[in-house]
C-alpha cells in the first residue's frame, strides 16, 4: 500500500465529509488521533466543538439556527478506562456503553447501522485507540449500505497493532461531492503523521476545503507517561 501525503488527499477533495486519522508520531513518543466534520447545510454548518471532560461534544453556534439536532449534536469523543473513543456520531455512546458491559468494539457496532439520512445513507466510522503499558493499538470501523440500498448494511473492521512511527490510517465518510454522496470505499488510507501536535493540527485545518470545514479536534498521548495535549479549531467564532 502506498503511504499518501495526508495535506494531497485533503486538499483534492472539496467534500471527505467526516474524517476520522488515527496513527504514532515520527518521534514514536505520541499516539495521534484527529476528527474533523464539514458541512454543506447552514444546519450543518452552524456547529462548533466543545470539550467536554476527557472528551469533546458538537453543539448549535446559534442555537437559533438550529434545524435538526438529529444526527449532528452528539459526542464525537469520550474516553472509557485505557480506550479512546472517535466516532462521527451517536454511535460514540453504543460503544462506549455495550464496551464497559465488555462487548468488543465490534461487537458493539453490530448493533449499529449507517445513518439515516436517505438518499446518502452516511456511513457511521468509528475508531478506537487502546492504551497499553507497552504502547498502543487502534482499530476502525465503517458502518455502510450496500452500494446506496439501504437493505443491506456492510460492517467492516480493520485493527492495528504496534503501530509505526510516522504513519497512521485515515477514513472518512464520502469519496467527494455528489448528490446522492457516494460512500467512503476500500480500506482505511495509509498516511504519513508528522510534526508537533500544533503543526499536525495545522496542516489538517489549512488543507480542509475553506467553504465546507466547521470543526476539527486533534489529540496526542504521550505513550511514556500518558499526558493529554488537545487542540481544537472552530471556523465559527
Amino acid at each position: 500500500m502506498i503511504k499518501l501525503d495526508l495535506a494531497k488527499e485533503l486538499s483534492s477533495n472539496a467534500y471527505p465529509g467526516r474524517g476520522i486519522v488515527i496513527g504514532k508520531s515520527e518521534c514514536g513518543k505520541y499516539a495521534v488521533t484527529g476528527y474533523f466534520i464539514m458541512g454543506r447545510s447552514e444546519n450543518s454548518r452552524n456547529r462548533v466543538f466543545v470539550e467536554d471532560g476527557t472528551g469533546i461534544r458538537t453543539q448549535a453556534f446559534d442555537p437559533s439556527k438550529l434545524s435538526d439536532p438529529h444526527l449532528i449534536i452528539y459526542a464525537p469523543v469520550r474516553v472509557l478506562g485505557n480506550k479512546l473513543i472517535v466516532t462521527n456520531g451517536d454511535q460514540t455512546d453504543t460503544i462506549y456503553e455495550l464496551m464497559d458491559k465488555q462487548f468488543t468494539f465490534e461487537q458493539s457496532l453490530r448493533t449499529r447501522e449507517f445513518e439515516d439520512d436517505a438518499p446518502n445513507y452516511t456511513p457511521r466510522i468509528s475508531g478506537i485507540l487502546r492504551f497499553e503499558e507497552n504502547g498502543f493499538n487502534y482499530a476502525m470501523s465503517i458502518l455502510k449500505s450496500a452500494n446506496g440500498n439501504p437493505e443491506s448494511c456492510q460492517r467492516y473492521t480493520f485493527s492495528y497493532s504496534n503501530p509505526v512511527a510516522g504513519e497512521g490510517h485515515f477514513i472518512h465518510t464520502y469519496m467527494g461531492d455528489g448528490n446522492p454522496l457516494p460512500s467512503f470505499e476500500g480500506e482505511p488510507k495509509l498516511v504519513g503523521i508528522s510534526g508537533s501536535i500544533d503543526e499536525f493540527t495545522d496542516m489538517l485545518w489549512n488543507n480542509l476545503n475553506e467553504d465546507n470545514k466547521v470543526s476539527l479536534f486533534v489529540r496526542y498521548v504521550n505513550l511514556e507517561n500518558g499526558s493529554v495535549e488537545t487542540r481544537i479549531v472552530n471556523k465559527n467564532k
